[in-house]
């Protein structure tokens, strides 16, 4: 076998784990054993080893000595954190872009939101996933700050555990549609502040969902233990 069909078996393994966990089938926080993935995605746990590594590299999965891989999970207060950073990225670069933006920058974003469209209809997950981040990096390069826009990519990638459960959700995908097609708008016009409060705003609702579905569990938690009368 070549390294090169080494390396598309353990991206499918990495796709597939990548699928539970849009799909819920993986939480955040549930472990991953290599001999459980590799029975259940007839994969070699060489392969799943492989996988878990890329994930790891995206920061989707953790790892820790003597505990092994686990689902990237975050507390309510890392959450608030985490999005406190990259909001004020994407407020940066979204500030950085030159109003109104030239004609061939904006056929550019606008054939990356038509990618994005074509996955929603198709109900592509993974390319879901893939074009919405092309969108977003593609949109932010308009600032003309590679550095800048290299930090918001990083941001982005650490929040995909709490953006996951969005790319699944129906109603969310049709209301972010509807905000790229409004910031690409904003491209043709000169208000820069409306152009980065409506990029902020775009990003919220994943936080929100996920700190919500955390005090779920706390209350859970909290009923568990309270004591029977």
């Amino acid at each position: 076998m070549s390294a090169k069909d080494l390396t598309n078996e353990e991206e499918a393994v990495a796709r597939a784990i990548e699928m539970d966990i849009i799909f819920g089938r993986l939480g955040p926080g549930e472990r991953l054993t290599e001999e459980t993935i590799a029975r259940d995605k007839a994969a070699s746990r060489h392969h799943v080893r492989s996988a878990l590594m890329i994930l790891e590299r995206a920061g989707i999965v953790t790892r820790e000595r003597n505990k092994g891989a686990q689902v990237r999970a975050y507390s309510s207060e890392e959450v608030r954190q985490l999005y406190d950073v990259r909001e004020m990225l994407t407020r940066q670069a979204a500030l950085k872009i030159a109003l109104p933006a030239g004609a061939e920058d904006i056929a550019g974003v606008e054939a990356l939101q038509a990618e994005y469209e074509a996955a929603i209809d198709r109900r592509d997950l993974p390319e879901i996933h893939a074009t919405n981040d092309a969108f977003h990096v593609g949109f932010f390069a308009l600032s003309r700050n590679p550095y800048l826009v290299e930090m918001v990519k990083r941001a982005m990638d650490m929040t995909y555990v709490i953006r996951a459960a969005d790319m699944s959700n129906a109603g969310r995908l049709t209301a972010a549609r509807d905000e790229h097609r409004a910031m690409i708008q904003l491209l043709r016009g000169t208000d820069s502040w409306a152009l980065s409060e409506l990029c902020v705003q775009h990003l919220r609702p994943s936080k929100q969902q996920y700190l919500s579905r955390l005090e779920r569990e706390e209350q859970d938690r909290g009923r568990a233990h309270r004591p029977a009368r």
